[in-house]
């Protein structure tokens, strides 16, 4: 009777432990939405996005948990909401029905004893899981852990940490960076790649499965650098693209060659093939970078209605970012759809963002010297002559930065110059169609070549609005859209339920485990 007794009452303090933390969880919760709406009235909107994806304050980098969750996309980032400095991460998150148009929603995860790094979202008995890497300080060399967490919820808005996380305390050669896990349903198995690095400091993606997401056995290592490919592999995503598998990743630490690798960290994808049954990935193809711009990193991608799409931090490490004194940093991609050809991803915006055009802004050729303004938000059709040098200047109509867009008939190259020597360009070889498209916002130049076969996404910072001045040897064709303003996040939801919830008398039942669905 005495021993009862003695689990009565333990079970009685653990649960109040539970609920005592949960009460703080939601207070912190509801704190940070007042926060969040106060501080937005101090934001600077002078180089604010118009129609993409970016913090409602704060800092933002990589995206994570982009998924489709009962007829609703869902994109969730890496967010430190207190400055635009990096700090504490936190999840921010957005949902939107057509890849366009976002909505933002309640902070969805909140530091506690781990921070919140990246990882990636399923659905499963229409309950939204994330799995996510939990970084935690330690007291001894290299004074971090890193393990993957799980959190859930019915409703697509509020989450709720599993109880017994982590579910992958840490590596198996105990090497402490081990992040940023992409996890999939195959037949009846759930598989998730995370991204590491060997005791040898060579990047390397680890393949594990489980039947529940919180049993987890590691499968193999699917792949890894040989040497030329960094020391660290963030952010794996790995999936089937018309016949092929792609690994796609962000390989940390390699050196730039020729026009190549020119970022300080690196965004790309390796072809190959996959075996479910052997768990083997076969590489057909050698590590290519998937967007040839400034500012591209952490891409990720979800499957929706048959077709692929992919989303990046539209931004880059170790660089210097001018909105940070406006009080907000970082914006998220255009999403794109992909597809293979030629063994090479073919990127190109989603269908829906026609739907942006309000009217029509310049149709008609323009000429040497010739200069068109426009507003903050537009989209450009571009058509010359690739026989002789395109070379279009695009800046502020009141100042500020500007780009270039060229192109060389000789060695036939696009090259994107910042117009300081901080250029970024590639060969270009056209499949069908030669026409530019160019996605212009109040900070950002989004520049897609033919088919896509050629992508680059750089940050600019003009004042405005956009002027574009012709300084080619020919007349160019430019039909350009205005865009409407449709997110930068068109609202937020509640969606906040506070539930305290104590019966004494069902402290037997009390289940301490949460279920995952």
């Amino acid at each position: 009777m005495a021993l009862v007794h003695s689990i009565t009452i333990l079970l009685y303090f653990t649960a109040l432990s539970y609920v005592a933390s949960d009460i703080n969880y939601e207070k912190a919760k509801v704190a940070l939405k007042e926060y969040i709406e106060k501080k937005k009235k101090d934001i600077n909107p002078r180089y604010r996005p118009l129609y993409h994806l970016a913090p409602p304050v704060g800092w933002m980098n990589d995206p994570n948990g982009f998924s489709y969750h009962n007829g609703e996309f869902h994109l969730f980032y890496q967010y430190y909401p207190y400055d635009s400095i990096w700090g504490p991460m936190h999840w921010g998150h957005s949902s939107s029905l057509d890849l366009v148009n976002w909505k933002e929603l309640p902070t969805a995860l909140l530091p506690e004893t781990e921070q919140c790094f990246s990882g990636s979202a399923i659905s499963e008995n229409n309950t939204m899981i994330l799995m996510y890497t939990g970084r935690r300080n330690t007291s001894v060399e290299p004074y971090f852990n890193e393990s993957q967490y799980l959190a859930f919820s019915t409703d697509g808005i509020d989450f709720t940490k599993y109880e017994h996380n982590p579910v992958l305390p840490g590596s198996p050669s105990g090497a402490p960076d081990f992040r940023d896990p992409k996890v999939w349903k195959y037949d009846n198995d759930f598989y998730v790649v995370i991204g590491t690095k060997t005791l040898e400091n060579q990047g390397s993606v680890l393949l594990y499965k489980s039947k529940d997401l919180r049993n987890w056995e590691i499968v193999t290592v699917l792949d890894e650098s040989k040497g030329d490919l960094g020391y660290m592999w963030e952010c794996p995503d790995f999936f089937e693209l018309n016949g092929k598998f792609v690994l796609l990743m962000s390989p940390q630490g390699m050196h730039s060659q020729g026009d190549r690798y020119k970022n300080t960290f690196q965004n790309g994808y390796i072809i190959g093939s996959f075996n479910y049954t052997t768990n083997e990935f076969v590489r057909e193809q050698q590590f290519q970078e998937i967007d040839y711009g400034h500012d591209f990193y952490a891409a990720t991608t979800t499957e929706a209605n048959g077709k692929r799409y992919i989303v990046a931090w539209h931004s880059m490490w170790e660089v210097s970012h001018p909105e940070a004194v406006d009080g907000w940093v970082g914006q998220m991609t255009l999403p794109r759809e992909l597809s293979i050809v030629n063994n090479r991803i073919l990127m190109k915006p989603v269908e829906t963002i026609v739907n942006l055009r309000v009217g029509v802004a310049v149709d008609g050729n323009i000429g040497l010297n010739e200069v068109r303004e426009f507003g903050k938000a537009v989209e450009l059709f571009i058509d010359s002559d690739l026989n002789r040098t395109v070379n279009l200047l695009l800046e502020g109509r009141d100042g500020g930065g500007n780009i270039r867009l060229r192109w060389n008939p000789e060695d036939h190259k696009v090259v994107v110059d910042r117009d300081s020597g901080d250029i970024r360009q590639v060969e270009w070889s056209p499949i069908n169609s030669t026409t530019w498209r160019v996605f212009l916002d109040a900070s950002s130049i989004e520049l897609f070549c033919g088919e896509g076969e050629v992508v680059f996404s750089s940050r600019a910072y003009p004042l405005g609005g956009w002027k574009l001045t012709n300084q080619s040897p020919q007349s160019v064709h430019v039909k350009a859209f205005n865009l409407k303003t449709n997110s930068g996040i068109v609202g937020q939801e509640n969606g906040l339920r506070l539930f305290i919830f104590i019966i004494i008398s069902n402290i037997f039942v009390i289940n301490l485990s949460y279920p995952l669905y």
